[in-house]
């Protein structure tokens, strides 16, 4: 078995014959740890990151990006997408990640040809492997790489190693986009994508970090960590009637608490199966 030092000098191998490479940076623990890592392996100018600003993208993670970006020293740019745009994206299907990642790179591929990068690099990695993905399959479609995931590194594996390099995502909560609080079917649409993201918004500020607030229709329903239930019901009060304002009729709790992915649960099987095949 590898471990976590020859898992590293083999993503630097990888990275090394890319020689230029365009990341897709989102902010989050695994692109900052490749952007970090593309950096250190290539040097500042044969790197460069790139943000997509869209409805689907929290203010809070775009300003952090942009932050986290300057710290590193990283050639950063900030561009603006539209995921409601996509044909197929709005009507929510099991696959919605395949239009979103495929769209991400048709914007991300003539960049890197136009300013002479030669790969465009994502944050992928090996737990991914497996599960419900459809990014995946786009990325395998156009070409676009996962260095972390062909190294065999795991999210584990980079919490470890970010916090041994000073990155203070080390640390930070899993992130997805705000359409996956949306279930499957459910049309996605500009409004609902900005009550979840005030709604998530409030909730961080009131000092709960892991949080999700799946929409369906008019009901809210908040997953945090289990060991934070108590905290939550202790200000209920407080959070029932900020959520009615931004617009929910209801407010409920889950009590099985966070998980990823909770909406793919009710994914058959065969439609989990067929999604991870097509990923892997």
């Amino acid at each position: 078995m590898e471990t976590m030092e020859q898992k590293y000098e083999k993503l630097g191998q990888i990275l090394r014959s890319m020689e230029k490479v365009v990341v897709a940076f989102s902010g989050g623990v695994d692109s900052a740890f490749l952007l970090k890592a593309a950096m250190e392996f290539l040097g500042r100018d044969n790197v460069l990151a790139i943000t997509a600003d869209s409805e689907t993208y929290p203010v809070r993670e775009k300003e952090e990006a942009v932050a986290l970006a300057k710290e590193l020293g990283a050639v950063h740019e900030v561009i603006h997408t539209s995921e409601l745009d996509i044909p197929g994206y709005a009507e929510n299907p099991t696959n919605r990640c395949y239009f979103c990642k495929n769209s991400l790179f048709d914007h991300l591929i003539p960049i890197a040809k136009e300013r002479g990068f030669e790969h465009v690099i994502f944050g992928a990695i090996a737990d991914d492997l497996g599960e419900h993905r459809p990014g995946l399959q786009a990325a395998h479609e156009k070409g676009v790489l996962a260095p972390l995931l062909e190294a065999g590194i795991k999210k584990a594996e980079i919490r470890h190693m970010s916090r041994q390099f000073g990155l203070r995502t080390w640390d930070k909560p899993s992130f997805a986009c705000l359409s996956s609080r949306i279930p499957y079917g459910e049309a996605i649409t500009a409004l609902k994508l900005s009550m979840i993201d005030q709604a998530e918004d409030f909730l961080i500020q009131l000092g709960f970090r892991q949080v999700r607030v799946r929409q369906h229709e008019n009901l809210a329903r908040i997953e945090v960590p289990a060991s934070d239930l108590a905290e939550v019901l202790a200000v209920a009060d407080t959070v029932h009637a900020k959520l009615k304002e931004i617009g929910y009729a209801y407010v409920t709790l889950d009590l099985k608490g966070y998980r990823s992915g909770s909406l793919n649960e009710v994914l058959s099987p065969d439609q989990q199966a067929v999604q991870a095949g097509s990923a892997s």
